[in-house]
């Protein structure tokens, strides 16, 4: 037995404990009484096809925390029905996709990641036929959908795990991670994640840390990268990936659009040092995809937060966020020159066939990546619609985070992840936000007066027109989604871009320092005509000379786009 299995395992591979669990994946049958009752029956593909247009995935995407988002039955908690009546202010938005954090039932009620029955919705977000509802009304809307599946790992409270903790007979023991004694030299983000069985540390409501060391001698410990609530798959048992399998067909059988896989970096470690992005969680993840585009028209996008750029190839993943950049466009945006170098380089260093399917964004469910837009940004609004025009223009699909297309702060007097999950602000209502008729589950933004979707629906100048005007441009333009990126320049607090496809050539300029600013544009066709599309003040043409180069004047703070015209346009 190698190394790093004999930390996989707290013993030698039991044949009829795997015989046993893999009859019953094979077979569909009930469990044994003794046994958790999960649907672990094999799911075959059954592809219902898809009414979306071809390249779907290359627009915009929201990300939305469905308890959050719009509650429908007055109980304080989004659902998805709720989501669904809300609909119509994606599609005018002009996203093209939609990726909901966890639906199916958990451990946790809030952030949806501990799962206890990847088959079934969160009781409190509603059933799977508001599931499908929701698909069938997304699609009639050119929405496609995708969702979280948070493969690495179950809840402590899942039915498998469960049983598996119950000792070596039980025929899932396998399915999860096992030691003897605790493993030396484990620290991940600062702790260990070898948890002693016997101590229950999964109603451990505190850091981790702060959990009592087990007495010396102590056997039995379980593996746990997310901490003790959320206990790691064993992906060397082949059962646990064909549950997987099965489960991703399910959805993906009812019409799903595809998924963001969670932390798919970490679904195998070797050992202490060799823990994170190991070859066989590449090798898994690859696997996973291929199993995705089977079907038509789907679509996955990966947490990686190490090599995202590894990860977005499409032999990987196939899409991957773009962990890293986020810091350096929200900083750019203040007028960071060394930001701006970085956003630059980022884009023009990358490999094409990576760059393409990079997935950007400002700011997301998790605080690792910063708080809510507005409150990084202190309130500056120049700043916000600079952050938004550049990373909505760059190469790769660009992800909103619900409530940023309205400049929604943080929920008022919270702190870490609640902070930035608080409920959408629809209106101004100081008791509901328009989120629910009843009390919300958390505290509301603390800008929810002025920074609603009603407020700013009846302003033309707001930050909500302003970011349908940039979709407006994306979607108009395939450049913008699909095109090549080159002419990359940073110079100060100024940065310049073209994107072409084909006859579609656009030029970015964007300054984003406290002072007027002379760009020069270059690499354009000689005598080119530069046709205004978008800017922050009043619009100017502007000619290419000979040598194909354009001087072209922005004030403070400000950002222009511009289409490339043959010279001889008009």
């Amino acid at each position: 037995m190698s190394p790093h299995l004999s930390l996989r395992f707290r013993r030698p591979f039991a044949p009829a404990a795997v015989a046993l669990a893999g009859g019953l994946l094979a077979a569909g049958c009930a469990l044994p009484p003794a046994t958790p009752g999960p649907d672990l029956s094999p799911v075959p593909m059954q592809d219902p096809g898809s009414p979306l247009t071809e390249g779907w995935q290359h627009g915009a995407f929201m990300e939305v925390f469905v308890r959050a988002y719009a509650d429908s039955d007055g109980d304080g908690i989004g659902d998805l029905r709720g989501l669904t009546s809300k609909l119509d202010h994606l599609q005018r938005l002009g996203v093209r996709g939609l990726w909901l954090m966890p639906v199916t039932a958990n451990a946790d009620g809030d952030h949806g990641y501990a799962t206890t029955d990847f088959r079934a919705i969160a009781p409190e977000y509603g059933t799977l036929a508001d599931f499908d509802d929701l698909i069938r009304q997304a699609h009639a809307r050119g929405i496609g959908v995708i969702m979280d599946y948070v493969i690495n790992h179950s809840a402590a409270a899942h039915p498998l795990f469960v049983a598996a903790r119950q000792g070596p007979a039980s025929p899932f023991r396998d399915w999860f991670v096992w030691a003897d004694a605790a493993p030396a030299g484990w620290d991940i983000w600062g702790n260990n994640p070898w948890y002693h069985t016997a101590s229950q540390p999964w109603l451990h409501g505190g850091d981790p840390k702060t959990l009592a060391r087990p007495a010396p001698g102590a056997r039995d410990f379980y593996f746990a990268t997310f901490g003790p609530q959320m206990p790691d798959f064993n992906f060397r048992h082949p059962a646990v990936m064909d549950y997987h399998a099965s489960s991703l067909r399910f959805w993906l059988n009812r019409g799903l659009d595809g998924f963001r896989l969670d932390a798919v970096p970490h679904l195998i470690e070797n050992n202490a040092t060799d823990w994170n992005d190991q070859p066989e969680s590449r090798a898994l993840t690859a696997g996973i995809q291929r199993l995705v585009k089977a079907y038509s028209r789907r679509y996955t996008v990966c947490e990686a937060t190490a090599q995202p750029l590894d990860y977005a190839q499409p032999g990987l993943c196939g899409a991957a966020f773009a962990f890293g950049l986020e810091s350096a466009l929200v900083q750019a945006a203040q007028g960071d020159a060394a930001a701006v170098a970085k956003v630059a380089s980022y884009t023009a260093g990358a490999p094409a066939s990576a760059l393409a399917n990079i997935g950007t964004f400002l700011a997301n469910h998790d605080k690792f990546t910063g708080r809510r837009l507005m409150d990084q940004l202190r309130g500056d609004a120049a700043a916000y619609r600079l952050a938004a025009a550049t990373y909505l223009l760059l190469p790769g699909t660009p992800t909103i985070y619900y409530g940023e297309e309205i400049g929604q702060a943080g929920a008022a007097g919270l702190a870490e992840d609640p902070e930035i999950r608080g409920p959408m602000s629809w209106t101004a209502d100081a008791t509901t936000g328009g989120f629910t008729t009843g009390r919300p589950f958390r505290a509301l933004a603390s800008n929810l007066a002025t920074h609603n979707v009603a407020a700013q629906e009846a302003d033309p100048t707001s930050l909500l027109h302003h970011y349908r005007a940039l979709l407006a441009l994306r979607n108009q333009h395939p450049a913008v989604a699909r095109g090549s990126f080159r002419q990359a320049r940073a110079e100060g607090a100024t940065l310049t871009f073209q994107r072409q496809l084909g006859s579609d050539h656009l030029v970015m300029a964007y300054n984003y320092g406290r002072s007027p600013a002379r760009l020069a544009l270059a690499g354009l066709p000689a005598g080119a005509r530069l046709q205004p599309l978008l800017r922050t003040d009043a619009p100017a043409a502007l000619r290419a000379d000979g040598s194909g180069n354009a001087p072209a004047d922005l004030a403070a703070q400000s950002f222009a786009v511009w289409q490339v015209l043959p010279a001889g346009a008009p």
